[in-house]
């Protein structure tokens, strides 16, 4: 396991989860109940293994459109499952921080988001971003609005970084893992996916367990990045 090439920085859509409740003929918020303990595990495998970051898509801005009772639901989700894991956050040095608008997230939903990033930005063993209210093309308004407001007329792709969501330490995403069969990014994280590896699988995101994501990281093992350069053996040979 330690021998074989790991991404530091492993992203995810996690679809699927209405399709896992529908199949099994439970309303759909059970779908997302069940995906919530999906996330469970690979934050533990992914400590286990040593991948020091993990991103999780869990609520876009253009999910603002579905059913109205949905968004509560998955807003009430998120501000439980926070209040019942903030002591095991702390407990398995966890750090949880979270991307995206904070203006449209429900008051008691966004003081329990900032109460777990300040409670965790000592947490060292492996850091979790939390994808809510996002999309990138928003963030990446959202950052030249920033920019506007500083009054810089010229910026570089390392300052232009520094305005958007993400802290600069933090590396690109070197694999994006999307489950149940889509084969796209959907408007996630587009500035930091320019030479992410992509891996689709058609398991829905409440099934994907240790044995799922083993699978991806073993085909991320046998990929070669080049980064707009060339292989390591044909470099010596040119």
């Amino acid at each position: 396991m330690s021998k074989r090439k790991l991404p530091l920085h492993v992203a995810f859509i996690m679809d699927g989860n209405g399709r896992w409740a529908k199949r099994r003929g439970l309303p759909r918020v059970k779908g997302h109940v069940e995906g919530v303990k999906s996330v469970e595990r690979v934050i533990d495998f992914a400590k286990k293994v040593g991948i020091p970051y993990l991103t999780f898509y869990a609520f876009s801005t253009e999910n603002w459109k579905r059913p109205k009772e949905e968004v509560q639901f998955l807003m009430e989700l998120l501000r439980e499952y926070l209040k019942e894991k903030l002591p095991i956050f702390l407990r398995d040095d966890i750090r949880v921080s979270f991307v995206g608008r904070r203006d449209r997230i429900p008051r008691e939903t966004i003081e329990w988001m900032e109460k777990v990033e300040r409670e965790t930005a000592k947490c060292s063993s492996i850091w979790v971003f939390v994808a809510v209210d996002y999309g990138g093309r928003d963030e990446i308004v959202r950052g030249i609005n920033k920019i506007l407001k500083e009054g810089l007329k010229k910026v570089d792709e390392n300052t232009f970084r520094s305005f958007l969501d993400f802290p600069p330490e933090v590396p690109d995403p070197d694999l994006l893992i999307r489950t149940a069969g889509e084969r796209r990014i959907s408007n996630f994280l587009l500035w930091y996916l320019a030479y992410t590896e992509l891996y689709f699988t058609d398991t829905l995101w409440p099934d994907f367990d240790e044995r799922e994501f083993e699978k991806a990281l073993e085909d991320y093992a046998k990929r070669v990045r080049k980064f707009g350069g060339l292989p390591p053996d044909e470099e010596e040979n040119s």
